[in-house]
């Protein structure tokens, strides 16, 4: 089939990748011209495992282009159009900015022609909106296509598998019966590699398709400010939260995923999305629904206050002219992503206070280079632990959580470890001479 991907940061352009990799004829379109020619040439701008030769086969192939704007004989020829275009919160933090996607919709309005529906070309939106968008999206190209919500499941470190061998597909179907069966024929035909391996494929309609996404990660959210916060009750209880976390896992209902107790959660998704449903639900005059979603979000910022103050504290409350490492600077392992990274917001915190800070991370050290030239960077995390006052771990890398604490003791300054994702075995480290501190331990 004739796909078009309108958007190729990270999500659009893992997408596109993969479509040409069940065989599909594949134009990206990227304004970005870094980012355009970056994957033109076969170069990944981005981080993300899997994602490189991926892309190299799209392009040997020939069935995977990049282009920064589509001809109208490119649109109309096209059977289905994905929109991936980025949709990131408003800087007041209050909803989703759709700009981008609006513009994609004018676009596409002025260039695809009035046709019945048994040949209208496909619209599946994939950005992450707020609910009504699709709807929306639908009445403004008026009839021009048939409008399908399909929210991705993407996991930055995995999102190559998650594309090609997802959980689930989840399609938002128009109301019309006609054009919902045209629809789901056109998305299966576009899947039907996925479907033939027999992933769940669950159809709805185009507001529950969009809460889809939003409501996945606000509940993963949940779980994760809800674990910190019975950390916080186990530091002052003596209870070790770590022990805590095992037990509540192993009951089936609850799980043991995302029950880590630490500095919080980051990235480009997960917050934003808490405060985009939150928004949502205050449109709504949910405002009980809202406050939910509120204190998540302020339990997982209070994360960062305690690793701060349990920095200060460590050094006698004088951080100024310290030398502090940070052990990992990106959101989350196997991923370059800096986006609201609770690693880079304490390093910036403690560089602030007069702390000389030298961060380590296996993969982010070349974007933190161009955004923060006040961080110092090493590669290596010995050596990175050169004199060191405090040593902190802040993304549990596995590069970084198998660091010899007996090696590393023998680089730094004075022994002392937080460690702020409960990554490490703390008997390894105090019987390595360090003093160890994490959350709830």
């Amino acid at each position: 089939m004739k796909l078009t991907v309108i958007g190729c940061g990270y999500l659009g352009a893992v997408h596109a990748a993969a479509m040409s990799e069940l065989g599909h004829e594949v134009l990206g379109v990227e304004t970005n011209q870094d980012q355009l020619h970056a994957l033109s040439r076969g170069d990944t701008p981005f981080y993300e495992p899997g994602f490189s030769s991926l892309l190299a086969r799209g392009l040997a192939t020939g069935r995977l282009r990049f282009t920064e704007a589509a001809t109208r004989n490119e649109l109309t020829d096209a059977e289905v159009h994905f929109l991936t275009v980025g949709t990131p919160q408003r800087p007041n933090g209050r909803g989703a900015c759709l700009n981008d996607l609006w513009a994609v919709v004018e676009t596409l309005a002025a260039h695809l022609p009035q046709r019945d529906a048994e040949h209208r070309p496909l619209v599946v939106g994939k950005s992450t909106v707020p609910v009504g968008t699709a709807r929306a999206v639908a009445n403004k190209l008026d009839g021009r296509a048939m409008v399908v919500w399909n929210p991705e499941f993407l996991r930055e470190g995995h999102a190559v598998g998650d594309t090609l061998h997802p959980d689930r597909i989840v399609y938002g179907l128009p109301d019309d019966p006609v054009e919902r069966t045209h629809a789901c024929d056109r998305l299966d035909r576009v899947y039907a590699p996925l479907l033939a391996e027999g992933i769940a494929r669950l159809t709805m309609n185009l507001e529950t398709a969009e809460l889809v996404k939003t409501a996945a990660n606000s509940f993963l959210a949940t779980k994760i400010s809800f674990i910190n916060a019975l950390a916080s009750m186990c530091s002052a209880t003596s209870a070790d939260v770590t022990v805590l976390a095992d037990a509540l896992g192993r009951d089936e209902r609850i799980g043991p995923q995302f029950l880590r107790a630490g500095i919080g959660f980051g990235g480009g998704c997960l917050p934003k999305d808490l405060r985009g449903l939150e928004h949502s639900a205050d449109e709504l005059g949910l405002g009980h629904v809202a406050a939910l979603l509120r204190q998540v979000d302020v339990i997982n910022r209070g994360q960062r206050d305690w690793v701060e103050q349990l920095a200060h504290e460590v050094l006698d409350g004088a951080p100024e002219g310290k030398k502090i490492t940070i052990l990992g600077v990106t959101f989350k392992p196997n991923s370059d992503d800096l986006r609201d990274s609770p690693a880079l917001d304490t390093a910036r915190r403690l560089a602030r206070s007069g702390a000389e800070v030298t961060v380590c991370d296996p993969k982010g050290l070349d974007r933190l280079a161009e955004r923060y030239p006040d961080l110092r960077t090493e590669k290596d995390p010995v050596r990175a632990m050169d004199g060191a006052d405090l040593v902190i771990l802040a993304t549990e890398w596995e590069e970084l959580t198998r660091t010899d604490p007996v090696q590393a003791r023998a680089r730094v300054t004075q022994p002392i470890m937080i460690d702020a994702r409960n990554a490490l075995v703390p008997e390894e480290w105090t019987g390595a001479g360090w003093e160890y501190h994490a959350i709830g331990r």
